[in-house]
C-alpha cells in the first residue's frame, strides 16, 4: 500500500481537494449548490490527479528520469519505481485505473449537463493522458499543469453545481491556473538535468533558468492582482481579498528567482511554494463561503 501511494503522489493530493473547494464554494456565492455532486467531482477530480501522477512515474522511470534525477520532498519523483518496490507496470495500471474511474464519474456529469462540460472533458483528458509523453515535451506541459489542476477543475466544479457558470466561478479560476503553472516550473529547476536528458522540453530549458525564474516571479504575483481585479468588478467578494495574505509565501522564491536563480532552489522555497498554492485556494473557498453566509 506504502508503494502504490507513493506512485499516486498521496501527500500531494490535497490540491484536489482545495480546487473542489473553491469551484464549489464559487457556485454557491453565485447561487447553485450540490453537495453529492461535490463529493462526486472531488472523487473524479483525486482520481485523475492520481492517474497523472502514477502515468507520469511510468514514464520518467521508462526513460530514466527517475534514475538521474535528485529528489526533494517536492520534487524528482517519489523514488518508488527505482528502488523496486515495485514494477513500473503498477504504475501503468493505477494511472489507467484511475482515468477510468475519472472517466466513469465524467460520463455520469455529461448525462446530467451535456455539451456545456464537453471542452472541460476534453481539455482535462488531454492534460492528464497527454501530459508526459507528449505535452511535457512541447513546451506546453506547464500550460496544461495549470488548466488541468487548476482553472478546469474549478470550472467544471461550479458547473455542476447545477448546470450554470456564475461570474464568481469565472473569476475563482484563474488563481489557481498560475499557482499550478508555478508549482510545476519551480520544480522543474531541481530536475533540470534529468529533464534534459530524458527528452523533456519546459521553460526552464526554453526560457534558460534566470528567464523561466522571471516569468515564476511574474505569474507567482499575477495572483494577488488576479484577486484585486475581480473584488474591484465586483466579481468577487470584498472579503476574498484575505486570499492575497498566503501570497506572502512568495517572498522566498522570489529571493531566490531575483537574485540567484543559476543556484539550485532553496528547500524552504520549494515548501513555500505548494504552501502559497494550497493556503490561497483554501482562504479562497472559505472567504466565498463567509461572504455567503453574510449577504
Amino acid at each position: 500500500m506504502k508503494a502504490f501511494l507513493g506512485i499516486a503522489r498521496a501527500k500531494f493530493l490535497l490540491l484536489p481537494v482545495t480546487l473542489v473547494a473553491v469551484g464549489a464554494a464559487a457556485a454557491a456565492y453565485d447561487g447553485s449548490f450540490h453537495l453529492i455532486n461535490t463529493l462526486l467531482a472531488l472523487v473524479g477530480l483525486t482520481a485523475m490527479h492520481v492517474s497523472v501522477n502514477s502515468l507520469n512515474e511510468y514514464s520518467d522511470f521508462r526513460r530514466g528520469i527517475d534514475l538521474a534525477t535528485e529528489r526533494t520532498p517536492f520534487s524528482g519523483g517519489s523514488g518508488t519505481l527505482p528502488s523496486g518496490a515495485l514494477p513500473a507496470s503498477a504504475a501503468l495500471y493505477l494511472g489507467l485505473g484511475a482515468a477510468l474511474l475519472g472517466l466513469g464519474i465524467g460520463i455520469y456529469f455529461f448525462s446530467q449537463f451535456g455539451s456545456v462540460l464537453l471542452p472541460i472533458f476534453v481539455l482535462g483528458a488531454i492534460s492528464v493522458l497527454g501530459y508526459s509523453d507528449l505535452l511535457a515535451r512541447a513546451y506546453v506541459g506547464e500550460i496544461f499543469a495549470g488548466l488541468g489542476l487548476g482553472t478546469l477543475p474549478v470550472l467544471g466544479t461550479a458547473i455542476v453545481q447545477g448546470g450554470e457558470l456564475g461570474i464568481a466561478a469565472v473569476a475563482a479560476s484563474f488563481p489557481p491556473f498560475f499557482m499550478t503553472f508555478n508549482l510545476l516550473l519551480l520544480n522543474e529547476f531541481a530536475d533540470e538535468k534529468a529533464d534534459q536528458e530524458g527528452g523533456r522540453r519546459n521553460l526552464v530549458r526554453l526560457l534558460g533558468r534566470a528567464g523561466a525564474a522571471r516569468a515564476y516571479v511574474i505569474l507567482g504575483w499575477a495572483v494577488p492582482v488576479c484577486l484585486i481585479l475581480s473584488i474591484a468588478w465586483g466579481a468577487l467578494p470584498a472579503l476574498s481579498l484575505l486570499a492575497c495574505l498566503p501570497s506572502l509565501a512568495l517572498i522566498a522564491p522570489t529571493r531566490w528567482a531575483l537574485t540567484s536563480p543559476l543556484e539550485p532552489v532553496p528547500l524552504p522555497a520549494l515548501g513555500a511554494n505548494v504552501i502559497w498554492n494550497l493556503a490561497t485556494n483554501t482562504v479562497l473557498a472559505i472567504s466565498l463561503g463567509v461572504a455567503l453566509i453574510l449577504k
